[in-house]
């Protein structure tokens, strides 16, 4: 009999689609160890530049991936399984997580979020124009995760 590995479950969307919620939830109820992955990402200074037009920070891929890979490898040497909550979660290849879970929001909320957050209006629209185009979702299933979509 095979011994069950411990899962490796993605959160990812647009930010303000209630991610963190849903990765806590799911992480109480599975045991699963919970992963700020942008809180990572800042405290490695994972980033190429700040863009002040935008008001945030351009991230290296290559080195997200870099770190998720390292953080996935190491939580299955140790048999802990992991939920990695982040708009950027999804960069790891699909090959490395047992599933990705998009979560979107329907825009009305979604602005409403964004506006409590301070976001400035050059920002809330590149977040609901991403949540329109479903940018996560496609970026997910284009690097071969398997997907579930819930609504937060």
């Amino acid at each position: 009999m095979r011994a069950k590995r411990n899962l490796i479950i993605c959160v990812t969307g647009t930010p303000g689609c209630g991610k963190t919620t849903i990765a806590k939830k799911i992480a109480l109820k599975k045991k699963l160890l919970y992963v700020p992955l942008n809180e990572i990402l800042r405290n490695e200074h994972v980033y190429e530049r700040y863009d002040k037009k935008f008001h945030s920070y351009v991230v290296d891929e290559r080195k997200v991936r870099e770190i998720l890979i390292g953080l996935i490898k190491a939580a299955r040497m140790l048999g802990q399984g992991l939920i990695i909550d982040s708009h950027l979660s999804h960069e790891v290849p699909g090959r490395y997580a047992d599933e990705c879970i998009v979560v979107k929001c329907d825009l009305k909320t979604l602005k409403k979020r964004l506006k409590k957050r301070r976001y400035s209006e050059r920002k809330i629209r590149e977040n609901l124009d991403a949540e329109i185009l479903d940018v996560c979702l496609v970026e997910a299933k284009e690097n071969g995760h398997k997907v579930r979509v819930l609504y937060g």
